[in-house]
């Protein structure tokens, strides 16, 4: 009696196509390419004294001594004004919740943080400032 043993055809077809399709993928992927340089940026992402750099975006922004409304005015901050945003509070005002940034530039004091675009570097957040046209 003889065993007679059973491989299917659609298998090692497969493989063979599988193969195939793997060499080709290699020999595409060993053209060499040109790497764009790697440019920092202008705030280390270490730094733990900055959040980030924001950009005032409303036409004018009351800044205050403290993050709530009716504190001492420090003054205003026009629009497209770059500042360094030091710190993030979230305030409890007639229930309802508000994001308050610690804004340094200009004036040193809090501003709501729906008034302010947040950008990781002082770069990006200078063009941003520049593509607003005061």
């Amino acid at each position: 009696m003889r065993i007679k043993v059973y491989r299917p055809r659609r298998q090692v077809k497969s493989a063979a196509v599988l193969l195939a399709l793997l060499a080709l993928l290699a020999l595409c992927s060993c053209g060499k390419k040109e790497d764009a340089p790697v440019i920092p940026p202008a705030t280390s992402p270490l730094s733990r004294e900055l959040i980030g750099f924001g950009v005032v975006n409303v036409s004018y922004s009351h800044v205050t001594a403290e993050p709530r409304d009716g504190s001492a005015s420090m003054g205003y901050l026009r629009r497209g004004t770059v500042v360094q945003i030091r710190e993030r509070k979230m305030i409890r005002q007639s229930g309802t919740a508000e994001s308050w940034v610690l804004a340094d530039g200009g004036y040193r004091g809090w501003l709501r943080e729906a008034a302010v675009d947040i950008y990781d570097n002082e770069l990006r957040a200078q063009t941003a400032s520049e593509s607003m046209g005061r």
